[in-house]
């Protein structure tokens, strides 16, 4: 099961996140109450449903050029590889990437910040891994943005992940984080995490080598699916 993207991750203290996190209001009420029931997989969960290869766009990992102009903002590079729990790459993942605009701002009608939207940017994307288990997206550095979590409460930059293996009834969920953000410490959802290495592991690198001169700066971000380096996923107590 060399490529399988469990849904398993291992649970040492302050490596992942807890369901409830008082600080971070929200969970306390969608946290559960009782302990989860683990339920067995069927034959149909492990063998379908999937989705299909032939169903991607030209532009689905460029986020700069899905709409009839260019976006504003800076333009960057993220890159990196999905990786199991012994560094074997993982092939066929489909990847996919959501994120605010250069503004600060979500293209959802939900999403009532004051900052500008910008119809050149949708801020989704996504990419099937390859053999090597390399993805790459093309996009605009996203922006910080207000929340009403606490008193002058501000989300860092940040970039959202989800991966799916051969079938679409595992998804790992998680946050990229950028290098050097000031806002970082005082994040409830970052310091979900009281592991500090955990932490670090949601934070890229900045990538000279894929740097593109004159038109984009360039991240570099590993996922780690499994074992004692496994990317902090999102509610996976």
């Amino acid at each position: 099961m060399k490529n399988k993207i469990s849904p398993f991750l291992p649970l040492r203290p302050g490596t992942q996140p807890d369901y409830l996190h008082p600080s971070y209001v929200s969970s306390i009420l969608r946290s559960p109450r009782q302990p989860l029931i683990v339920v067995p997989q069927t034959l149909s969960e492990l063998s379908g449903p999937v989705f299909g290869h032939n169903g991607f766009g030209e532009f689905d990992n460029d986020l700069t050029q899905q709409h009839a102009g260019a976006p504003l903002g800076e333009r960057i590079i993220v890159s990196g590889r999905v990786l199991d729990e012994n560094d074997r790459p993982v092939s066929r993942a489909l990847v996919e990437v959501w994120q605010a605009n250069a503004a600060g701002r979500y293209m959802h009608k939900k999403d009532q910040h004051a900052a500008p939207l910008d119809p050149n940017f949708s801020g989704a994307g996504r990419f099937l891994t390859d053999d090597s288990g390399y993805y790459r997206f093309v996009t605009i550095k996203p922006g910080a943005y207000p929340w009403k979590n606490h008193a002058n409460a501000w989300r860092p930059a940040h970039i959202h992940f989800s991966l799916f293996g051969a079938g679409l009834l595992t998804r790992l969920v998680t946050q990229m984080y950028f290098p050097g953000d000031p806002l970082l410490p005082y994040d409830p959802i970052y310091n979900c995490l009281n592991d500090e290495r955990a932490q670090q592991r949601m934070i890229s690198s900045f990538d000279l080598e894929n740097t593109v001169p004159d038109t984009a700066l360039a991240y570099h971000y590993d996922i780690v699916l499994r074992g004692r380096d496994a990317t902090p996923m999102e509610e996976q107590r």
